[in-house]
């Protein structure tokens, strides 16, 4: 079956978890590539690739943040039927933050766990400048700032030329993006933050805790906005120990669903 948004990492029936990944703003499902070998044999790595990037850079890329979330869903809907976790970073943490919620409220099956990395609570108020419709220098100037973007990439005018408009429509769908009040899900919710991250300081991470009624913990890992990069091993040993390895047959999503300890 051709699904484009799953590229050529297809959910596959070996595993007794899948892990959907979101990317970061700019971020490709390339984004996990390394995860793949450092993942244990139970939980398969299936990272998403939304329009504009990757193997659909042809595509225009989507620029609010509920039509993104329809897609997500529609695009997870037929891999349901075994417990799976969404992982997101960044601009990925609010959608797989929205995307369960589009889950709850369809009455499909729910994450046996919701992992949020390097994005502040989805009510905590913006702290950066708008952008999306900035001039190319006030985009390349916060990318600067963000620190994902090797320097090299930011030199090369026709690379960054293919880039903009993709960044230009993530940077939207955060910008433009209205928190609704809803109950909290009733699944465990992990939040990483990088110690050394300016953007998203652990202040604006605490937030997380009232979008669970699971029971939820912050993990505080070295790094700066990146760390998703530099601390992979830590993240998916985390992640690991969240789903664990059932003792026989597929894990049982209502047993994985377990409650964790609320911690700061």
């Amino acid at each position: 079956m051709n699904n484009p948004w799953f590229g050529r990492w297809m959910p596959q029936e070996h595993a007794a978890y899948r892990l959907f990944c979101l990317p970061y703003a700019g971020g490709s499902a390339a984004t996990y590539r390394e995860w793949h070998a450092l993942a244990p044999e139970h939980i398969q790595i299936c990272p998403l690739e939304l329009p504009g990037r990757g193997g659909r850079i042809g595509e225009p890329p989507i620029s609010r943040l509920r039509p993104l979330v329809d897609g997500l869903a529609d695009a997870v809907g037929p891999f349901l039927d075994r417990p799976f976790a969404v992982f997101g970073h960044s601009m990925g943490g609010l959608l797989a933050f929205e995307l369960t919620r589009a889950l709850l409220r369809r009455g499909q099956m729910l994450p046996a766990h919701l992992f949020v990395s390097g994005r502040p609570a989805p009510d905590a108020p913006p702290n950066r400048p708008r952008i999306h419709n900035a001039p190319d220098e006030h985009v390349l100037e916060e990318l600067r700032y963000l620190g994902g973007t090797p320097q090299e990439i930011l030199d090369d005018a026709e690379l960054m030329e293919l880039m903009l408009p993709t960044l230009r429509a993530d940077f939207s769908v955060l910008e433009s993006y209205e928190y609704l009040d809803e109950p909290p899900l009733p699944l465990p919710l992990t939040v990483f933050g990088g110690d050394a991250d300016t953007m998203v300081t652990p202040a604006r991470l605490h937030g997380w805790r009232r979008q669970s009624s699971g029971g939820s913990q912050l993990r505080m890992l070295p790094g700066g906005h990146f760390f998703v990069h530099t601390s992979t091993r830590t993240i998916m040993a985390e992640i690991a120990r969240a789903l664990p390895a059932p003792r026989s047959g597929p894990a049982d999503p209502q047993a994985a669903a377990g409650s964790l300890t609320t911690a700061s």
